[in-house]
């Protein structure tokens, strides 16, 4: 199957937002020591550009966790490596690349919870609710997608697409 690739988000548009976003994150945790969990490896770039604009004393860690499943379809979810500070008493920050069914950001933030973090909100490059099976509370979102398959600034398909510097949505060739 063949795909081509049309422009959703470019660049500016999400370096502004990012922007955006660190403000009103300062705002809620001026004179706290934040530590944002990334969730690998699509929120590697998006949490990047987040950091550098943040003024505020951050730690910054990574959690992994698998999908399995094939193309564009979730699996079960599996955890493929925790997050190595120690959170216990301090508010944390997710900081993913997309929310599509809701699964893997529910799995990270109860286990962070159960960690014993002060307090565990989610920021998002993207949230998509075309295939939402369970209900997150999101606290940050960069952009809201209603549907299509995303590549770019993270988001990958079968591993592709991940370092395109913009967003687009996949789009099948007939």
């Amino acid at each position: 199957m063949d795909y081509k690739k049309e422009l959703l988000i470019p660049r500016e548009v999400i370096a502004e937002r990012i922007k955006e976003l660190a403000e009103a994150i300062e705002e809620e945790y001026r004179g706290k020591e934040l530590i944002l969990i990334g969730i690998l490896k699509g929120a590697v770039f998006f949490l990047t550009d987040l950091a550098r604009e943040l003024s505020l004393p951050i730690k910054l860690d990574f959690i992994r966790v698998a999908s399995y499943g094939s193309g564009m379809e979730p699996g079960s979810i599996s955890l493929t490596k925790d997050v190595e500070l120690s959170v216990e008493g301090k508010p944390v920050l997710i900081v993913e690349d997309i929310v599509d069914t809701g699964q893997t950001l529910s799995y990270v933030k109860e286990l962070l919870e159960s960690k014993g973090a002060e307090s565990v909100k989610v920021c998002v490059l993207i949230d998509k609710k075309e295939r939402r099976e369970k209900q997150i509370n999101i606290d940050y979102c960069a952009f809201r997608v209603e549907k299509g398959f995303l590549v770019g600034y993270g988001l990958d398909y079968n591993e592709e697409g991940r370092c395109l510097p913009e967003i687009y949505v996949l789009k099948e060739c007939k």
